[in-house]
């Protein structure tokens, strides 16, 4: 019987959490543990998602010295109150509610079933005791005489009467065990699957409204919100939600049912005995709560550290073409590794408080055992000479055990009121969400809808700043008419307001002061969805969504034709290379577009905007990321789509403006010139200054050599034309793409699925360096096993001395056994405490070195390898959060826990041969039935959760990526689309879920009940052999405590295998990064030769052919041969996707090609160390990557081989000109840049850029568009910048504005793939070929 303490000690925990595919362990220690392993991966997942808004919001600029961010943002998310636990259930209909109310009585009636059968076993062994006791009365039975047995013999009854009354209780207890343990099996049934059928509805119900409630929030909320994880908001914080509402409600009833009803029965039996066993409880329950405050504590600061660390991660990874660029792995490995320390100290202080929790408990139990077999024996001696026996052994044990199992049922309903807890915290986050009533509410009905759209747009004295910003004023005061189908340009620098002025209009903001018309309506009266579907948006940095071209251009208006979707293509002259691709308007184009150039998804963007047909076209930057040639058609496309419509353009190319009807110049957040283009020139104001800088640069570049490059703002982390997998088969670099890319995929797929192969000894060696812990631990577990068997023994003897007829010895023996049991109780007490810390200590080291190793590892791989999809920054950061994590699942705490269970069994077998051989065979055939039946639990709650943790991060990577764009989501009035997308894959998710969902209960009470059916099984039999056979009675109690008891706690143990699979599969993957061999490595023992080598510059690609790895069918490089002389300037031009930026990535060995060679001062630069050859490269892209470090960090990144001192730093500044705006912060150069360094500007993050290639004093400087994302003014400040770098020094630029690259030493053309032509600039305007072609085209667009 006494199985059923500890039994439950661990069943129904780890059950109930079981069932949420983290089965737990006996101790909250394991619980921690998998919630830890829960929260962190998609804290990080988050954190990659919030990164994503930052860098649509990076518009405004902020300084916040980091301080004062840190402050803002960390008390603001403890401050809501949790809700009310009923709460809970308010999206509940009739029927959910009715379900829910039937799992609780089933609960109830489950719970009611534990007393019972304690009465049963009382009974039982008060009789085995009494029939073997001469001159004695047998006690009177409750139970047993239902069914047949408990016949009341007077004290001269013969021993074979006793005998024959012995067998048929024997009877009668098998029958009625077996009988109760039917009922509890269906009623456990039920609880479990009612109440998860109902939460699942309830939840998938709150999912849609969530993310309905998120996408019809106003941009303030976004801005504000940033730091609110939306991914963790939709994943996590509802599965908390349905964690706390589902069936852990129906076994926190069962358990809170059955410690109420234990201690009643036990009153009503004896009253005296149950308040002395009561007095301990109290003990145990101070001690867990300490324990677990105090854990829980643990538990957060062990999650921020691993926040931060995953942080470090992600940043880094999404970086990692500039990391490399810079040499900068080792310096970023060591700041993870730098972030884990405090999370690993926390972990392992939170280790040794599950093991004092732990070993404290076990003490408390066994004094209590000592005190109540004292005490009892005492009450039953003062009763034997009584008539009317107030207490007998079937009190003792009666009492005894519903004390205990009723405590420690009280004690397991901590993991599920701390569940409950986390519900109401998760909910609180939700509801805030759902409650939340925008002030411009995008899915409303409300607000007027003007009969047509004429298109006149006036700011009327409107003042604005961002609700995020509110020290930063944008607009005061700004007054401007804009008349129907006009064209109006917005120019002035950088911040003056002028895309606000564009969200003002498409009312994603309000002003503060001052009104907005339409028409000569407030635009705030208007119908949100109706204003912004007249409105054509084409923004600077496009956002695609990651489907196909066609579905992309359709959201700009579902209901177009497809001729209608084709022509808006050509307008757009985007119609050609969408045709050329070989799915044509049906390829893919990749998550936020990176299939694409930037050329390419602007052309798109641009055809999404024209099927809308607008009456209002707002053109931010539009054609900044377009080389020359796409510029020039695109922007006639544009001047054709503004025909008849009102059209305002910000720009800072002031040549795409001349021919707007009006040009009006912001400065300071008011209008100070309007006119047309020639009107203000004759002013002679601000407008000329802008034009003659601009002009001065055409100017200069004729003079000087200008290695500006000035294109524009895409193709995002310079990732060549169409990247990223096609296929999300491309698992494979270069070699397999080779083979044929149709046979590949399928052995690609399975490549990836099938788990990698963990040998076990490997992964044990992972945990090497700590094997004294873990030998001590297991040594520790094995003792604690050993404490079972030895209860058992000492449980039968209490029943031999009950039996004694000399009052004396009864006693004598009493005090013996009580003090044997706190012996035991020490000895388990120390066991559980060393068991737990040396484990736990042991698995945090270790996870902490293989996130480490796993971190350096995946920074070593190739740039190929980063492309797969399987790779992307948020799959790579949840890897090493979780499955570092997860292998701990394999070593020590579990190892631990098989040991202690196996020696628990071995040692109860080898007891129960010794004592009787017969009933332990007997015994021991219902040991596969208990082990079978809890393993099975485990088994089933695990199988399915792959498929459905796909499924659902299937539907929340529709819900992020509608949230993550949600501007243009909102311009193009695409909310619903997205919220049906969503829906539609929840439903699958729900399907997939649903047969699992009704294992769960079946199986979920075979692990409760079987154990009882053995019980049933072992005791008949034992009973029968005392009646037959004349066996010693005490020994049947000591085999059936020894063997079930026994195999109850190997099923525990096995229970967790499951965490054993995980384990294995996630050592797999880590073994598979580890065992990787990077396609792109350094020479062996290249890396120590040659430290001091200073390139000459002169550089060679001979006969190179290249595709990308992910996109074996796109040729890009098709033998190209080129020489770049020392101290030369030359320039590659071509049209977007023809290889030029893949020319600067083949150089810094990003990619290797696959034919022909890349040298460099005439060595194969595949034959020189990674370091030394990436040292003599500055690189500077179109969109520089910085870190959320300090800008004398940032800079001094460009150096990461010693410590870049300070007047460097400063010297490089000023080079690059922008030291006097950094001089000019209030924290100068330790201003902390945020993440990407969303607080600068495009041109200030550019000049820190060029700072950082600087410091380096590289040979060789590449420049990839250093300067089309900026506006003249900037552009003029950096092209000088980049013109003081390049004196000296080999460079090669890219550019698509040819008058930034007219003085190139050598221009070259490429075209599919060559070299078309090459030559100065003279020379090839002379020989009338491509490039005349092209720079006529530019001439064009300037007049």
């Amino acid at each position: 019987m006494t199985r059923r303490i500890c039994q439950w000690t661990a069943n129904p925990r780890e059950k109930a959490q079981g069932m949420e595919m983290e089965p737990q362990k006996t101790n909250s220690h394991r619980q921690e543990k998998i919630f830890l392993k829960y929260t962190l991966q998609d804290a990080e997942k988050d954190k990659e998602e919030t990164e994503y808004m930052l860098q649509e919001n990076g518009k405004p600029i902020e300084f916040v010295p980091p301080q004062t961010k840190e402050e803002e943002k960390s008390p603001s998310e403890p401050s809501l109150p949790p809700v009310p636990y009923f709460k809970l259930f308010r999206f509940a209909t009739c029927g959910e509610l009715m379900l829910i109310f039937g799992g609780l009585i089933m609960g109830t009636l489950t719970g009611l079933c534990i007393p019972i059968s304690t009465i049963q076993y009382g009974e039982f062994t008060t009789l085995l005791v009494d029939r073997n006791m001469k001159n004695h009365t047998s006690t009177p039975t409750l139970i047993m005489k239902w069914f047949g047995g408990g016949k009341v013999l007077g004290s001269n009854s013969t021993y074979k009467e006793r005998m024959e009354a012995l067998y048929d209780d024997s009877v009668a207890f098998g029958v009625s065990s077996a009988a109760l343990s039917t009922f509890q099996f269906v009623f456990a049934v039920f609880t479990v699957d009612l109440l998860n059928v109902a939460a699942s509805r309830q939840i998938v119900r709150v999912r849609k409204m969530f993310l309905r409630s998120v996408l019809r929030q106003d941009m303030t909320w976004y801005d504000i919100n940033t730091s609110t994880n939306f991914a963790s908001r939709i994943t996590e914080d509802l599965d908390k939600m349905k964690d706390g509402i589902g069936e852990k409600l129906g076994v926190f009833t069962y358990l809170m049912v059955s410690f109420i009803s234990s201690i009643i029965i036990s009153f009503v039996y004896g009253w005296k005995l149950t308040l002395v066993v009561l007095s301990c409880a109290p003990i145990i329950v101070i001690a867990t709560a300490v324990v677990a405050k105090v854990q829980s504590s643990l538990t957060a600061q062990e999650l921020t550290a691993y926040g931060q660390a995953g942080s470090v991660a992600e940043e880094v990874l999404g970086a990692i073409r500039t990391v490399i660029a810079f040499n900068g792995e080792q310096k970023e490995v060591n700041r993870y590794a730098e972030k884990l320390i405090p999370a690993e100290k926390t972990g392992i202080k939170r280790g040794m408080w599950s093991g004092v929790g732990g070993g404290v408990m076990w003490f408390i139990i066994y004094i209590s055992y000592a005190i109540a077999f004292w005490y009892g024996v005492q009450l039953i001696l003062e009763d034997r000479p009584k008539e009317v026996k107030e207490y007998t052994p079937a009190v003792l044990v009666i009492v005894f055990f519903g004390v205990l199992a009723g405590a420690q049922n009280m004690g397991l309903t901590s993991p599920h009121l701390e569940a409950f807890a986390v519900a109401r915290g998760s909910a609180a986050a939700i509801f805030q969400v759902l409650d939340r009533v925008p002030t411009i509410d995008s899915l409303s009905k409300e607000g007027q809808k003007l009969p047509a759209v004429n298109g006149e747009i006036e700011f009327k004295n409107v003042h604005f700043q961002y609700p995020a910003r509110k020290d930063v004023k944008v607009l005061q005061g700004l007054n401007l008419t804009i008349n129907r189908g006009e064209t109006v340009a917005l120019v002035g620098g950088s911040g003056c307001g002028k895309s606000t002025c564009l969200q003002l209009i498409q009312r994603l903001y309000d002003p503060h002061k001052g009104q907005v018309l339409l028409d000569g309506v407030d635009v705030s009266k208007l119908n949100v969805q109706w204003l912004r579907s007249h409105i054509g948006v084409v923004g600077q940095e496009p956002v695609l969504f990651d489907t196909t071209i066609r579905e992309n251009i359709r959201y700009g208006n579902d209901s177009i034709t497809e001729e209608e979707m084709i022509k808006a293509a050509k307008e757009a002259n985007a119609h050609d290379f969408i045709s050329k691709l070989p799915e044509a308007y049906d390829s893919p184009v990749g998550e936020r577009g990176s299939q694409m150039s930037g050329g390419q998804k602007q052309r798109i963007a641009i055809a999404r905007a024209l099927v809308r047909r607008p009456a209002i076209l707002l053109l931010d930057e539009a054609t900044s990321a377009l080389d020359l040639h796409s510029e020039a058609t695109v922007q006639r496309a544009l001047d054709a789509a503004s025909k008849g419509r009102t059209t305002i353009v910000v720009t800072h190319r002031l040549s795409t403006i001349t021919n707007a009807d009006r040009i009006v110049f912001i400065k300071d957040g008011q209008v100070v010139e309007q006119g047309t283009h020639e009107e203000l020139l004759a002013l002679g104001k601000h407008y000329y200054g802008l034009v003659s800088a601009d002009a001065s640069a055409t100017a200069r570049a004729k003079a000087t050599a200008s290695a500006a490059k000035t294109v524009t703002a895409a193709i995002p982390k310079q990732k060549p034309p169409l990247k990223r997998q096609f296929s999300t088969l491309s698992m494979h670099s270069h070699r397999l793409s080779l083979a044929g890319a149709s046979e590949t995929s399928a052995n690609q797929l399975e490549e990836h699925e099938k788990p990698y192969d963990a040998p076990m000894m490997r992964i044990f060696g992972l945990n090497k360096p700590e094997w004294p812990y873990n030998i001590i631990g297991c040594l520790a577990a094995a003792m604690v096993g050993a404490s079972f068997p030895a209860f058992a023994v000492l449980f039968g003897e209490v029943y031999y001395v009950l039996g004694l007829q000399d009052d004396e010895e009864v006693r004598r023996e009493t005090v013996n056994f009580s003090i044997l049991f706190l012996v035991v109780g020490v000895v388990t007490g120390l066991g559980t405490f060393l068991q737990m810390y040396m484990f736990g200590l042991a698995g945090v080291r270790m996870t902490t070195r293989i996130r480490k190793i796993t971190f350096a590892a995946m920074l070593k791989q190739e740039m190929g390898w980063y492309d797969e999809d399987t790779n992307s920054v948020g799959a790579l950061c949840a890897r090493l959060s979780s499955d570092a994590g997860a292998v701990q699942g394999a070593t020590g705490t579990r190892v631990g826990a098989i040991l202690q269970a196996l020696s628990t069994l071995v040692l109860g077998i080898g007891l129960s041969m010794y004592y009787t051989w017969k009933m332990t065979l007997v015994s021991v055939v219902s040991i596969p039935l208990v082990l079978g039946a809890v393993f099975f639990e485990a088994r089933v709650m695990s199988g399915q959760g792959l498929q459905e943790k796909k499924k659902m991060e299937a539907a929340t990577r529709i819900a992020i990526e509608a949230i993550s764009n949600i501007r243009t989501v909102a311009s193009l009035g695409k909310e619903e689309a997205f919220l049906q997308r969503y829906c539609s894959e929840l439903d699958h998710v729900a399907e997939a879920t649903r047969i699992r969902q009704r294992l769960r209960g079946l199986v979920f009470s075979c692990g409760q009940t079987t154990p009882f059916f053995g019980y049933a099984l072992s005791l008949y039999y034992g009973g029968a052999l005392v009646a037959t056979e004349g066996l010693n009675y005490q020994d049947v109690i000591k085999v059936s405590e020894a063997l079930i008891f026994g195999s109850w706690m190997l099923g525990q143990a096995l229970a967790f295998a499951p965490n054993f699979n995980t384990a294995k599969i996630s050592a797999g993957r880590i073994f598979k990064l580890l065992d990787r061999v990077p396609e792109i490595a350094s020479p062996p023992d290249s890396e120590d030769k040659d430290l001091d080598w200073k390139a000459d510059g002169l550089i060679q690609f001979s006969k190179v052919e290249f595709h990308y790895p992910t996109r074996p069918e796109m040729q890009i490089l098709q033998g190209l041969n080129l020489i770049v002389k020392p101290g030369q300037m030359v320039a590659l031009v071509g049209q977007s996707g023809c290889g030029k930026s893949t020319c600067i990535q083949l150089l810094q060995r990003l990619y290797d090609p696959i034919s022909g060679t890349v040298t460099m001062d005439r060595r194969d630069i595949s034959s020189v160390s990674l370091r030394n050859l990436r040292s003599q490269l500055g690189v500077v892209g179109q969109e520089p990557v910085l870190f959320d470090r300090t800008i004398a960090e940032n800079i001094a990144y460009g150096d990461n081989f010693r410590l870049v001192p300070m007047d460097e730093i400063i010297e490089a500044a000023k080079k690059s000109n922008i030291h006097s705006f950094v001089s000019s912060l209030p924290l100068g150069y330790d201003t902390r840049l945020g993440s990407k360094g969303t607080q600068l500007s495009g041109g200030q993050k550019q000049r820190i850029a060029i700072a950082r290639a600087l410091v380096r004093n590289p040979r060789v400087l590449l420049l990839d568009e250093a300067t089309s994302a900026l506006d003249t003014q900037s552009e003029k400040v950096v092209q000088a910048a980049l013109d003081k770098a390049m004196e000296g020094r080999t460079c090669i630029t890219i550019a698509h504005r040819l008058a930034t690259i007219r003085n190139a030493d050598v221009i070259c053309v490429l075209e599919k793939g060559t070299v078309a032509e090459m030559g100065t600039h003279d020379d090839l305007i002379a020989a009338d070929g491509l490039y005349a072609h092209l720079h006529a085209l530019q001439e064009a667009a300037m007049e």
